[in-house]
């Protein structure tokens, strides 16, 4: 399974991803009772489109089928930069969808690459799809010398979090994101 650097081209498929991982209620809460999730797609879409934003194309890993399809994605990037590439979220949401965001509770923090979205299309799941990009977002930490890759899960998901605990993510504290009560999850990399 070639797992590779998106491209800006993949956008679409990507912001698509980005939502499944959301899940579509947390997309329809951003994009307000004014506001459908066509609308809230197209903004993601800009959003993977832009080379500033936590959901850059640029953050995103993708796995490939044999004809270039993608498959899945993880979405990453250093906690430390959350801040700053989170005002394009709040700026994009601010001008397509009349909402406003700054004052979201943060969900990472430096010392972590945090991976933001991970998602694989329905129809290719259970391949291992997840666990190559888990691992393949752990290959990435280590190269930029990052001390450990978090997450955060859904305390109602807990098939996500057995995946996330057979890759060797543990739990590192709770919190809340979006209303829905969460756990964060690290894995720690061998300092070596």
């Amino acid at each position: 399974m070639p797992i590779s650097s998106a491209k800006r081209y993949q956008a679409s498929h990507i912001a698509r991803l980005i939502m499944q991982a959301m899940n579509f209620e947390c997309c329809q809460y951003f994009a307000g009772k004014n506001h459908s999730l066509d609308d809230f797609e197209r903004m993601m879409i800009r959003l993977v489109e832009s080379e500033h934003s936590q959901y850059s194309y640029r953050n995103t890993l993708v796995a490939l089928g044999e004809n270039g399809e993608v498959k899945g994605i993880c979405v990453s990037y250093d906690g430390k930069d959350l801040h700053t590439l989170r005002q394009a979220f709040i700026e994009a949401a601010k001008d397509s969808l009349d909402r406003d965001f700054s004052n979201m509770d943060d969900e990472t923090q430096g010392g972590e690459l945090y991976i933001d979205s991970l998602a694989v299309e329905e129809r290719y799941r259970h391949q291992g799809i997840a666990t190559s990009l888990l691992e393949a977002t752990i290959d990435k930490a280590r190269q930029e010398g990052i001390g450990a890759v978090g997450l955060l899960v859904d305390k109602g998901n807990p098939q996500a979090e057995h995946l996330y605990h057979d890759v060797g993510f543990r739990h590192v504290g709770d919190s809340t994101w979006g209303g829905h009560e969460m756990k964060h999850l690290q894995f720690i990399l061998n300092k070596t």
